[in-house]
């Protein structure tokens, strides 16, 4: 145990996109006034009690606050230059990004299609920035006539390859996937190679499946999760976590298929009472479901179906352990476009050994990986701890 540790095993929850507001540098990325979770709240409502109990009140009121907070709370800034993924899931752990990875709004050049169409002996159907869901509908049967496979960006720095999984199945997308991955280097490489598996027909409708992978890039120096899997602690990652980064410090990873199923998961990691330091889960569906969607009502739901599990996830937690949510970037569904907002995003702190402290703002998504990294006696590159104000 580390001199000072407050806690035996930390439970991280990352809501994908739960931003809280526009950075100050929000119109550098075209994202001034951006505010994910307090524009739900004014468009559609939103009542999330026991997030607004935990201490989300501190920062955002009129989501179904019930009394005094119970749990810690605070907002942190993006120190990191980019509003994706990859950048923002690297800083919770400890690694702030100067280099923006590149986008590509007007779809792929050449020099980055052609050496990956030589390489898999097929040829795209290329496209620019597009929904995942509209892509499909839209290009679907052309792609199930051709069996070219499609590929598509977004407003981040990802190259996206669909195909129908009986036309290409899902392995060799995956090889297809790898292969891009591999030439995407230089001045090309982007963040994450995904690669969009789905099924259905052009008369009913083409709907993705679960078989998604993500192909990141390494961090590129030691991040918490390397600090504590290099001196033998356990690791356990739920949801896509393992893909953001690229396998490097997980011990063991569960893949999930919902937001419901990957709070089961956690859910049964807490329960089981296991040695691992560290449970690190990423609910995704707030982003890939409704933020990049538009949906407003549908994150709203999301949101309050969560808020509604998160008590047996609190009452699960042993004596030594703490839970804290956060999230890696915004993504306003009342916004313009289908892109992640560049946000404050919030983190929530709760266990029998921390006090409901107010943290304000703090100035990196990197303070919670310095504080975890601090609690178990490990070094990471970037972050101020604020252990101290969390201890009883």
């Amino acid at each position: 145990m580390a001199k000072g540790q407050v806690f035996d095993r930390a439970v991280v929850i990352v809501l994908d996109s739960v931003g809280c507001g526009a950075m100050p540098d929000a119109a550098r990325f075209g994202d001034a006034g951006a505010d994910t979770l307090g524009h739900i709240r004014d468009a559609v409502g939103l009542s999330v009690p026991v997030m607004a109990d935990l201490g989300l009140s501190r920062i955002l009121t009129g989501v179904g606050e019930r009394g005094a907070p119970t749990g810690a709370s605070g907002r942190m800034a993006e120190r990191s230059n980019g509003k994706d993924t990859t950048v923002g899931h690297w800083e919770l752990v400890g690694i702030v990004s100067e280099q923006a990875f590149p986008t590509y709004p007007q779809g792929f050049p050449p020099e980055v299609l052609e050496p990956i169409e030589r390489a898999i002996g097929r040829r795209f159907l290329a496209f620019g920035p597009y929904s995942g869901t509209d892509v499909i509908r839209d290009h679907g049967a052309e792609h199930v006539r051709t069996g070219r496979p499609i590929v598509y960006t977004s407003g981040d720095s990802v190259f996206q390859v669909a195909a129908h999984e009986e036309v290409i199945p899902p392995a060799e997308l995956w090889r297809i996937c790898e292969v891009a991955r591999g030439l995407l280097d230089g001045p090309h490489r982007v963040g994450r190679v995904i690669a969009r598996p789905f099924v259905g027909t052009a008369e009913a409708g083409f709907t993705r499946t679960a078989n998604r992978h993500d192909y990141s890039v390494p961090p590129p120096a030691p991040t918490l999760l390397d600090r504590l899997t290099g001196r033998g602690d356990a690791v356990v990652a739920v949801g896509k976590i393992a893909d953001i980064y690229d396998g490097r410090g997980i011990t063991r990873s569960l893949s999930s298929k919902s937001n419901a199923d990957g709070v089961q998961q956690t859910l049964d990691l807490i329960g089981a009472r296991g040695d691992e330091a560290l449970v690190f889960t990423n609910l995704v569906e707030f982003d890939s479901h409704y933020g990049h969607r538009r949906d407003p009502a549908g994150y709203r739901d999301c949101l309050q179906a969560f808020d509604a599990d998160l008590p047996r996830l609190v009452e699960a937690l042993g004596p030594r352990d703490a839970l804290f949510i956060t999230a890696d970037h915004g993504n306003d569904p009342t916004y313009r476009g289908t892109d992640h907002t560049r946000e404050y995003v919030p983190v929530l702190a709760v266990g029998q050994g921390l006090r409901p402290a107010d943290l304000g703002t703090l100035e990196s998504f990197a303070d919670l990986g310095a504080t975890l990294a601090e609690n178990f006696g490990v070094e990471v590159a970037a972050g101020r701890s604020f252990l101290g104000r969390l201890a009883r």
